[in-house]
């Protein structure tokens, strides 16, 4: 391991805004803060926001930057990349962000029931051989409805038509979930410039666009599974 990510993960622990924990402390165990994350943390009751697999957190700190009312959370198990993103919303006095270091598999510990009021999954690995592994395969859309507000939405930005296509086709045969925007290709749309979904653009989507690779985006709501009802954004 080189001396810079040892560097990093040392630095990461004495970061206020970034929460690791180990697989035993949270494996079928809940984490101290679930349930409390807007009132312990971030010291009100505005809705609170993830990122799933967040990398350097550049889209989680835009948003926050974007949008003081509400609390933004980046997950992602990577320490060396959310040590950019912790330490950039330190830097830059950014206190509605916080940054936790897991895997996916586990974000159930972390959160409670309605704790959550919406989900960004920006640019994941579409693991085209591995659908249980996807982040919007019917196995991670069933842990994400357990902490969710009902009619919460979930926003997907990728690269991959093929994950698109999968996601959309779950969405449209998921009882109680709304599609609400479907774009093949946002940069050839009519979206406004302020639209976050095209202003905000991370490294990787930089670099896709240069390889000239269109970027998707889905928007939908996750509703609720016994009455279909929606909550606004």
């Amino acid at each position: 391991m080189g001396k810079n990510k040892l560097r990093r993960f040392e630095e990461n622990k004495s970061f206020s805004n970034l929460y690791e924990t180990s697989f035993e402390e949270v494996y079928r165990k809940d984490h101290p803060l679930k349930g409390r994350w807007a009132k312990e943390v971030f010291g009100n009751d505005n809705p609170l926001i993830l990122e799933l697999g967040c990398g350097k957190g550049e889209y989680t700190l835009a948003l926050a930057r974007r949008n003081k009312q509400h609390n933004y959370i980046g997950i992602d198990i990577k320490g060396a990349r959310l040590w950019r993103g912790a330490k950039t919303a330190l830097e830059e006095k950014i206190g509605n962000v916080a940054f936790v270091r897991t895997r996916i598999e586990l974000i159930e510990s972390f959160f409670g029931p309605g704790e959550i009021s919406g989900i960004w999954i920006t640019f994941p690995d579409p693991q085209p051989r591995k659908e249980n592994k996807r982040l919007t395969s019917p196995r991670f859309l069933e842990c994400y409805l357990k902490f969710l507000s009902p009619g919460a939405f979930i926003h997907l930005k990728t690269d991959s038509r093929p994950l698109h296509d999968y996601t959309r086709q779950i969405v449209e045969q998921w009882p109680g979930m709304q599609l609400i925007d479907a774009d093949t290709d946002i940069y050839n749309s009519d979206r406004p410039e302020w639209d976050p979904v095209i202003e905000v653009r991370t490294f990787y989507e930089r670099m896709f666009l240069e390889e000239g690779k269109p970027i998707t985006y889905l928007k939908f709501s996750a509703g609720n599974l016994s009455t279909g009802n929606r909550a606004d954004d």
